[in-house]
């Protein structure tokens, strides 16, 4: 969900997000990844933007990865061979503070090949800086703040404040599911107004990701159910048929609840047919 927030906010916000990182409020359109793809490639936390002059690449990343360098050199030189003119703009954003040395990575280097891109730690950036645009919002909280508790509670604030209903909706769903990487639920849903998200995207998503897993999984403990209903009732089935046998042999009653795991309510019923059924 973390990937699929992030690509909203570029996506749907992309001045904000120029004027971040490019020093510009650029117009930039989305840009395919299929589109520099010779072959499949791992996207999930992809986001490729674009102006006439430039490609904007963006990776948020929650935890480090090893190999985000090659995949860094290998989308430029992909971009290159599609758009040998324009620009390239690379940054990896990393959202959640950790120690790994990964996240320092700012270099690929093979033989004599060498390729540079740029890193964000969230967690080291002004936090006054995610306060200059709306799309900017979400990312507050994960920014460099002593109060992360605080700074939600002044994003809200900023978020009522705006005028569009739509894109207030937006950034108050997109903010509640940032904050979740460093807060508690339910200081958020303190903090953020539920009334507010409803009408999101990232809302209804979030709803039908959930009624989807809900109904994936009533269905696979229905179907293991069934199967566990129907294995019981076959045993039972193929037990009565070998107690019926062991009756008609005149075996002891005992001995066919010991060998057929019947209770001896069953077997005396079982009887009881059997000889209802010789009489008739």
């Amino acid at each position: 969900m973390f990937d699929n927030v992030c690509k909203f906010l570029a996506e749907s916000f992309s001045s904000d997000f120029a004027t971040w990182l490019l020093g510009e409020p650029i117009t930039l359109t989305e840009l395919s990844p299929s589109e520099l793809s010779l072959e499949p490639i791992r996207a999930d936390a992809l986001i490729l933007l674009q102006s006439d002059e430039l490609i904007l690449h963006l990776e948020f990343q929650t935890a480090p990865k090893a190999d985000i360098p090659f995949r860094m050199n290998d989308y430029r030189l992909r971009a290159y061979r599609k758009f040998p003119h324009k620009r390239m703009r690379q940054v990896v954003i990393y959202l959640k503070p950790t120690d790994s040395e990964l996240v320092y990575q700012t270099e690929f280097v093979l033989e004599n090949s060498l390729h540079r891109f740029e890193v964000i730690r969230l967690w080291e950036q002004p936090t006054e800086v995610f306060f200059n645009s709306p799309g900017l919002l979400p990312f507050a909280a994960l920014s460099q703040t002593n109060d992360q508790t605080r700074t939600l509670e002044e994003v809200a604030q900023v978020i009522e404040a705006l005028n569009d209903t739509r894109i207030r909706s937006n950034i108050a769903a997109s903010t509640a599911v940032l904050a979740g990487l460093v807060l508690n639920k339910d200081v958020i849903k303190r903090i953020l107004r539920s009334d507010i998200m409803r009408e999101s995207v990232i809302y209804q998503d979030i709803l039908q990701e959930g009624l989807a897993q809900g109904l994936e999984q009533g269905l696979e403990q229905g179907i293991e159910q069934g199967l566990e209903q129907g294995l019981e009732q076959g045993l039972e089935q193929k037990a009565q048929e070998i107690a019926i046998k062991m009756i008609n042999k005149g075996i002891n009653l005992e001995i066919i609840v010991d060998v057929t795991g019947l209770t001896v309510a069953q077997v005396q019923k079982l009887q009881a047919k059997t000889e209802g059924t010789q009489t008739d």
